[in-house]
């Protein structure tokens, strides 16, 4: 848990299924995909069970109680090296709070936690034309050019 500029970043656990579902509405609204995040949104016993996952890892920024971001990340065991990354999944800032060092807050504690849990990297992937997030993560991290395929099941 950490503090800064009035924003409380702290890791979510069972108990805090409000906050999970504001942040579900955070990530809907900041993505432009509010049906997405918000219209078939598991029960309770299922954000339970994975808000207790040790691989799992959701963070929110708070300011005066509200959830204003927030990410979700997963801890990849590897198989080459008896060692784990921390991939981040998703991150968005609620749009007023953008610029204010909300995400960077968010990240920083997330690679805290990455130091605890004994993991060598955290990395995140953004798209060409999400020029904010190019920023954030150039400042923050080492740039790779890499492709990314979804394969349909």
């Amino acid at each position: 848990m950490s503090e800064r500029n009035g924003n409380l970043v702290r890791r979510l656990g069972a108990d805090d299924l409000a906050a999970m579902r504001d942040l579900l509405r955070c990530f809907g609204e900041a993505f432009d995909e509010v049906t997405t995040y918000t219209q078939y949104q598991p029960d309770d016993e299922y954000l339970r069970r994975l808000l207790c996952k040790s691989t799992f890892f959701v963070l929110v920024a708070e300011h005066k109680g509200v959830v204003v971001g927030g990410l979700a990340a997963y801890e990849l065991e590897k198989f080459e090296q008896a060692r784990s990354e921390i991939y981040i999944y998703d991150l968005a800032v609620n749009e007023r709070y953008r610029r204010q060092s909300v995400a960077t807050s968010l990240i920083k504690e997330l690679q805290r936690i990455a130091k605890i849990v004994g993991a060598y990297e955290v990395f995140v992937q953004a798209d060409y034309i999400d020029e904010p997030a190019v920023a954030l993560y150039s400042k923050l991290g080492v740039r790779e050019e890499v492709l990314h395929f979804g394969m349909p099941v």
